[in-house]
């Protein structure tokens, strides 16, 4: 897929004098400063437009999916979302929309939290440190096809215990990080507490740990980041 709408756009998605198709963009990010930030940002380029934005995981999945297909063609997205998460959101919308590109734009500067974007299926990965002409250049290679990620994540050769953790569990594991007891971590990815009561024991079994100050521990020293 080329990133170019498809189907039935909106007016903001249909061609405009001599710019060509001009590109329909959606924001997730909980703060309304940024995302003015973003959409000023993105709208001096002549082809792209915002056309939706989410301050909530759940609001933007159920937007976008919502949405008629093709009429979105690039999310940019911030993991630390309220409810399930901008990571679990992630998986979900590849899973429901295969075609929609999914930019990751956060703070979080992790190897492994890069990697496992990039295995969910993200169309890239650019921290919010980085210049404003980097996050313009990110969503135009997205739309391309062409992935932009960190030179930090090609750099993370080593395995440690937590990148053998399955999708699942390594979400529980963030969600154990902010300190969610078992039935909020339930409540919020819709499982059962027995459920995330296994994967919790599974987490601490692969990792070699037993107790919450250890699990502390283990985030800090290997600069795990903490989405609440």
């Amino acid at each position: 897929m080329n990133g170019h709408a498809a189907g039935a756009p909106p007016a903001e998605a249909t061609c405009v004098s001599d710019a060509g198709v001009r590109h329909a963009i959606a924001l997730a990010d909980d703060h309304a400063v940024v995302r003015a930030g973003y959409r000023r940002l993105l709208e001096l380029e002549p082809d792209l437009t915002v056309a939706a934005e989410y301050a909530e995981a759940e609001a933007a999945y159920l937007g976008l999916t919502q949405t008629a297909p093709g009429e979105i063609a690039l999310l940019v997205l911030d993991l630390s979302m309220p409810g399930c998460g901008g990571l679990a959101m992630l998986r979900r919308l590849r899973r429901r929309l295969p075609a929609l590109k999914v930019l990751v734009f956060t703070m979080h500067d992790s190897p492994t939290l890069m990697a496992r974007c990039r295995d969910a299926g993200a169309s890239g990965y650019v921290t919010k440190n980085s210049e404003p002409s980097l996050l313009v250049a990110a969503v135009r290679a997205a739309l391309a096809g062409n992935p932009v990620w960190p030179a930090a994540l090609a750099a993370n050769d080593r395995v440690a215990p937590h990148e053998r953790l399955s999708a699942r569990e390594f979400e529980v594991l963030q969600f154990l990080i902010a300190g969610h007891d078992v039935g909020q971590i339930a409540h919020t990815l819709h499982l059962s507490p027995k459920t995330v009561a296994n994967c919790q024991t599974l987490v601490r079994q692969k990792l070699g740990i037993g107790t919450a100050v250890e699990l502390l521990r283990y985030a800090r020293a290997h600069g795990l980041p903490v989405l609440d």
